[in-house]
């Protein structure tokens, strides 16, 4: 029986498209696709290797600064901060070292720095990366561990509006995707992980630890 990967409760089937069948916790309103369709490490990359960010593009640093312009309002120049799951164009992290900040990169595939790993931050960014989370309760865990208390959290990601939205939502359609969050789940993300936390825009969230 599946449980959730996240808060490790029931699910109950969500939704079903001509790739794969998703579940819904009902508790922490994790939306996870069949664990038995998750890629490989080797097909996941590839399949990152196609996009196509790089560090000064326009249009692409117009996007991260939905991210970067209200998180830099929280923030003292020289701070230091994480960009976590950066891709192969950290353009986050160079935006906010033009800004002041004395950035780290880290990503499993493109900046596997493991020592990135062991210390906390000033501030954390993760920018489309927790959709991609395979086992969402250790990867969270991870990410907010790296957080100093009084820090903050950026993710960025899509958010699940309803059941009827989701079913013709193109964001679920690329298979590197597997854990959609909704405003509910950050509530639960928050409770459990000792956060506080506010929507700044469509898909932009900010959470400042304890």
């Amino acid at each position: 029986m599946l449980e959730c990967p996240l808060c490790q409760s029931a699910v109950h089937d969500f939704a079903r498209d001509r790739q794969r069948q998703y579940f819904q916790c009902a508790n922490c309103a994790l939306v996870s696709a069949d664990p038995a369709c998750h890629l490989n490490a080797a097909e996941e990359k590839a399949l990152y290797d196609i996009h196509d960010n790089h560090v000064d593009d326009p249009g692409y640093r117009r996007f991260l600064t939905r991210l970067s312009a209200p998180l830099l309002q929280k923030l003292a120049v020289g701070a230091q901060g994480l960009d976590f799951g950066c891709g192969p164009g950290p353009a986050l992290a160079a935006m906010l070292q033009e800004a002041g900040m004395v950035m780290t990169l880290f990503d499993p595939y493109y900046a596997p720095q493991q020592k990135a790993l062991r210390r906390q931050y000033d501030f954390v960014t993760c920018t489309e990366v927790v959709e991609h989370f395979n086992h969402p309760l250790a990867s969270w865990t991870q990410l907010t561990s790296l957080v100093k208390p009084g820090g903050w959290l950026g993710v960025m990601t899509k958010l699940v509006i309803n059941q009827a939205r989701f079913a013709n939502w193109h964001y679920k359609n690329d298979p590197t995707h597997v854990s959609f969050h909704s405003e509910a789940t950050f509530d639960w993300l928050a409770k459990h992980f000792g956060f506080v936390w506010q929507r700044v825009d469509t898909d932009v969230i900010l959470l400042q630890k304890r």
